[in-house]
């Protein structure tokens, strides 16, 4: 059963969406698009120890690409998850590092995280069922 919110759009009827009024709805999947993607979560896990330089970061993430480590740290950075901060210095340095907002993140991620990396064997075996049958 849905409701029709204010803005005309339809609002669920029950469950932990209905709390989200309707004219909401498409920016709360948007943001959570975006920090529910693989690298963002793995870059807000690493950066808590920040500030971190790029190349730290790089050697961090094993399989990240420069072209997704720079999108994605963009990303953060618009949505004030991480700081962005240069240094007038020869080379150039720029460091990052989690926002109170990022920080209020970061629990959440690294449990995620650590739920993934307890239940591998399981779930890698359910595809294994899964992909024989």
């Amino acid at each position: 059963m849905e409701v029709t919110g204010s803005s005309g759009g339809a609002a669920a009827a029950a469950g932990p969406c209905a709390a989200i009024p309707a004219e909401h709805m498409a920016f709360i999947r948007q943001v959570l698009d975006r920090v529910g993607d693989k690298w963002s979560l793995l870059l807000i896990a690493v950066v808590e120890a920040g500030p971190l330089r790029y190349t730290d970061l790089q050697r961090q993430i094993p399989g990240i690409s420069q072209r997704m480590l720079t999108l994605t740290l963009r990303q953060l950075h618009e949505d004030g998850l991480i700081t962005r901060t240069a240094y007038a210095e020869v080379p150039p340095r720029v460091e990052y590092a989690l926002t109170p907002l990022g920080r209020g993140l970061h629990e959440i991620v690294t449990s995620l995280i650590g739920w993934a990396t307890d239940h591998h064997d399981e779930i890698r075996a359910h595809r294994a069922r899964a992909t024989a049958s």
